[in-house]
């Protein structure tokens, strides 16, 4: 009779172990598969003159970071930490453009950030979205923004304030977050040529 129940007691724990290792398996391919689509096709008027299409973008890696001109801390500081980090990767990264995509589209005319965005690395480049176009470029992107009024009929805006990393086949791979580490920054530009 131990016998018995010693091999049941067996047969039981094999049984639950293959279980166990089948969900184990199976949950890991699905987390393996699962993700967030982030970014969708695009035109959008460019501080460089005409229109950029995203499908030119195909072939490069680049960077897209929503923002606006009267941004009093966030956009300045975000372009000029990615402004040194350009330079210090060189021509590694010749190729690899930062789209500044304005929240601002009242304010923010492809010239108006045309002047504004001189100050930083030319591979950064201003793309004015329509009124109509924000809503739908910033849901692609998951980007919240909003329109906050401030005194004497002046406005800010809150937004997002990430740096989305695209691929080659502009496919997101990654994000750099605002204030993080110049090594880290780099680091991922980098990887986008390597992976």
């Amino acid at each position: 009779m131990r016998t018995k129940l010693k091999l049941a007691i067996i047969g039981m724990t094999a049984l639950c172990a293959v279980i166990l290792i089948a969900a184990a398996q199976m949950l890991s391919h699905t987390a393996q598969t699962a993700y967030v689509e982030i970014g969708g096709p695009f035109k959008l008027a460019s501080s460089k003159g005409g229109e950029l299409d995203s499908t030119s973008l195909i072939g490069k890696p680049y960077g897209v970071f929503f923002g606006f001109t009267h941004c009093p801390e966030v956009c300045p500081t975000t372009l000029y930490e990615m402004t040194k980090t350009l330079k210090d990767i060189g021509d590694n990264a010749k190729d690899f453009r930062l789209l500044f995509i304005t929240v601002d589209p009242e304010r923010d005319t492809a010239p108006i950030l045309k002047d504004y965005l001189s100050n930083f690395d030319p591979r950064i480049e201003g793309l004015t979205p329509t009124p109509g176009q924000l809503p739908q470029i910033a849901k692609a992107f998951h980007v919240y923004y909003e329109r906050v009024n401030a005194s004497y009929g002046e406005y800010t805006m809150n937004h997002t304030a990430t740096i989305y990393l695209m691929d080659r086949d502009g496919h997101f791979k990654s994000t750099i977050a605002y204030d993080e580490s110049k090594e880290s920054r780099m680091q991922k530009i980098k990887n986008l040529y390597t992976e």
